[in-house]
C-alpha cells in the first residue's frame, strides 16, 4: 500500500546535500533520502548549525494531497510542533512488522489532520490519515511529507528528523531506512 498516490514512477529523487530549492521538483513532487548529509537546509536554532544527517524519507507534493496509512496500525501520537523549522502537524503510528514493534512518523501535515483521529484509534491500511500542510502549518517548509520509523517507542509526536554527524551510527540502529515499509517508492533513489 502505499503512502501517498502519485504516479511513483515519475517522482525524481532529489539530492539534496547542497540544500533544497523548489525547481529540483518534477510538478511539485520529489523525494528526497535517507541518512542523507544536507549542507544548508537546518538553519532554525534548534538544529544548532550541527544536526544535517536525515533519519528519515521526504516526499514532496502539493499541500493537501492526502497521506495514506501504508499498513494496520494504532494512532500513537499526534501533535503539532508549530515552532519554526519544526514539524507542524505531526502524527505518529505504531505498526506490527514481522512481529516487531516499529513506529512511523509522519510529520507536516496539516492541522486539520491532527482531527482525524486521536491516541489508540486503529487505522486500516489504506486509510488516509492526514493531509500536507501548507507553510503556516507545516513548519514554514515547502510542502512535503516526513517520513520516518523508529524501533523505540518516541513517546510522543516527534522524533529527531535530523542528527549530528557524532550520532549518526547510533541513529541508524534506532531509525531504520523507511525503504522497509516504502519499498519500490524510495528503492529507485
Amino acid at each position: 500500500m502505499p503512502i501517498m498516490k502519485p504516479p511513483f514512477e515519475s517522482i525524481p529523487a532529489v539530492d539534496l546535500t547542497d540544500g533544497f530549492t523548489p525547481q529540483m521538483l518534477k510538478d511539485g513532487w520529489g523525494i528526497g533520502g535517507y541518512n542523507e548529509k544536507r549542507e544548508n537546509m537546518y538553519t532554525a536554532p534548534q538544529y544548532e548549525n550541527r544536526r544535517n544527517i536525515h533519519m528519515g524519507v521526504d516526499i514532496w507534493a502539493p499541500a493537501g494531497e492526502p497521506v495514506f496509512a501504508p499498513l494496520e496500525a494504532v494512532v500513537a501520537y499526534t501533535a503539532n510542533h508549530n515552532q519554526e523549522g519544526n514539524y507542524g502537524g505531526t502524527v505518529v503510528l505504531k505498526h506490527l512488522v514481522g512481529g516487531r514493534t516499529l513506529y512511523a512518523l509522519y510529520g507536516h501535515l496539516s492541522l486539520r489532520s491532527l482531527e482525524k483521529f486521536g491516541p489508540g484509534e486503529d487505522v486500516e491500511a489504506g486509510t488516509v490519515i492526514g493531509w500536507l500542510g501548507d507553510r503556516n502549518e507545516n513548519g514554514n517548509w515547502h510542502p512535503h511529507l516526513h517520513y520516518q520509523l523508529s524501533y523505540r517507542d518516541p513517546g510522543e509526536a516527534d522524533m529527531p528528523g535530523v542528527v549530528e554527524e557524532k550520532d549518526r551510527e547510533k541513529a541508524l540502529r534506532i531509525y531504520p531506512d523507511p525503504a522497509r515499509i516504502l519499498g519500490e517508492l524510495v528503492s529507485q533513489r
